[in-house]
């Protein structure tokens, strides 16, 4: 049996972006019970040369929305990183979701093949669309959600693998 390029891509992001909302649920009850500004949150990193919490919500999002709308042969939405509160990174996710749930599966059916032009590095590249998709876009959407959840996990925000798996 083959799986699908739209089940491989749209519903997994579609998964991790819901689970991530009730992440950010969850640190939103705990700043509030600890008395702690969401603001904190946002801008916090675990290593000084890491990007902080509202990036990595951001880049998960960009990696999400670049994979579905390229692999559908769409153009590209550009948003604005210009999200600055909690509340904001929440929209961003809830639009994100949205962008996902337009997708058909008939528009990324078929994309293994598709030439995926990309910028990386300030270089121009052409990935096959498989490739592009497990070699580039999974992983870099896993590592952007995994660090927004470790950067929550390290101040004490009760959350776990459960959460993270939804």
């Amino acid at each position: 049996m083959t799986i699908s390029m739209y089940g491989a891509s749209v519903p997994v992001f579609t998964r991790m972006l819901t689970n991530l909302l009730a992440i950010l649920d969850k640190a939103e009850a705990y700043a509030a019970e600890r008395k702690i500004d969401l603001a904190f949150f946002v801008d916090d990193r675990l290593a000084p040369d890491m990007l902080p919490f509202k990036k990595q919500i951001q880049i998960a999002s960009d990696h999400a929305k670049g994979a579905a709308t390229r692999l559908a042969g769409k153009p590209v939405p550009s948003w604005a990183d210009d999200e600055v509160t909690f509340e904001d990174l929440k929209a961003r996710v809830r639009k994100t979701l949205d962008l996902l749930a337009s997708v058909t599966p008939a528009e990324i059916d078929g994309s293994e093949a598709r030439d995926i032009p990309l910028k990386s590095g300030g270089k121009d590249i052409v990935q096959p669309g498989q490739s592009y998709l497990l070699e580039r876009a999974m992983p870099n959407f896993y590592f952007h959600v995994t660090m927004a959840y470790a950067i929550l996990r390290h101040n004490g925000v009760p959350i776990g693998k459960g959460d993270y798996l939804g």
